[in-house]
């Protein structure tokens, strides 16, 4: 399945540092699972920026919820005019976006599996960046990089440089720093029956990484750009952010060992204010120690949160 897109010329300039020599014959595949509903505008991008990998051993699997917009049509279409056994879908009824995930990571035969909504995309060499991680660090379960935040059309805002795990940060931060459009697993994560809750469609992967971290799994973050976020009108981020507000607070209360016990909502606030208080300065203290604050396009700007919706 070949695409082409007439969209902004977003991958001309290379942003992710080019990889050395690599044996392609005896690369781990990679699984990229892209959930849909509704998204012909920006799925075809989605569908390029792995096509223009320079990585052949992987396969798309893209799980539709039965889309009324063009999606399903355009699916077929390209099914008809390519003989791409690397990509594969399907279009049926689901209950959001949390089983659609579910399904495609029961389905990923890779050894490296990632998420990519159908709105986001890789940028060039994303994939050869992701697999040398993973080789330099045996030990590590889950790699998560930088990105590029982008508008509907594609054009870039700004960059987001982000910071090396840290638990703390993860739990109390007011939203989620690790973006999932460029984050990757190691596929024991899911052969170790590790599972979104579906139950959740706004903060799934707030919940997901915190249940990860509580078992043990390690993370790493690189600092490389490898994707992009797109702010557009009809995404969960634009569209819906009161309700993910609320998901999330509702997941720290019942994850956070110095929440969940105090029953006075009253207090239970005052100490969410506090411990986000402590987890924004840490988070802000150790991006200004990296410079990252004095870099162009590192700025934070405007109220949207760092996370990609389907």
């Amino acid at each position: 399945m070949i695409v082409e897109s007439k969209s902004s010329t977003w991958n001309e300039n290379r942003t992710v540092a080019p990889h050395g020599k690599l044996n392609m014959k005896t690369l781990p595949m990679i699984s990229i699972v892209t959930p849909s509903f509704n998204q012909a505008t920006f799925i075809l991008e989605a569908l390029q920026s792995i096509q223009i990998q320079d990585y052949s051993n992987y396969e798309h699997l893209i799980i539709d919820g039965l889309s009324t917009d063009g999606t399903v049509n355009l699916l077929e279409d390209l099914s008809n005019t390519s003989q791409d056994s690397r990509v594969h879908w399907l279009s049926e009824k689901d209950e959001g976006q949390s089983e659609a995930l579910n399904k495609g990571f029961r389905q990923a035969k890779g050894d490296i599996i990632g998420w990519l909504n159908s709105d986001d995309r890789y940028l060039p060499g994303c994939f050869a960046r992701i697999v040398q991680a993973f080789e330099q660090n045996p030990t590590v379960d889950i790699i998560y990089g930088d990105y590029r935040v982008v508008d509907e059309s594609g054009g870039v805002i700004r960059i987001k440089h982000e910071i090396d795990f840290s638990k703390f940060i993860l739990l109390y931060h007011r939203v989620l720093y690790i973006p999932t459009t460029a984050t990757f697993f190691r596929s024991r994560v899911f052969r170790e029956d590790n599972w979104l809750d579906e139950s959740l469609q706004y903060a799934m992967d707030l919940d997901f990484f915190i249940r990860l971290a509580e078992k043990g799994y390690q993370f790493k973050h690189i600092s490389e750009v490898l994707a992009d976020f797109r702010l557009q009108p009809y995404s969960k981020t634009c569209s819906a952010p009161e309700k993910q507000r609320l998901e999330h607070q509702q997941i720290v209360y019942s994850a956070a060992p110095m929440l969940r016990n105090i029953e006075s909502p009253s207090l239970r606030s005052i100490t969410l204010f506090l411990l986000r208080f402590m987890a924004a300065t840490k988070r802000s203290l150790e991006k200004m120690v990296r410079g990252y604050y004095w870099s162009q396009g590192s700025l934070p700007q405007g109220p949207y949160l760092p996370r990609g919706r389907r």
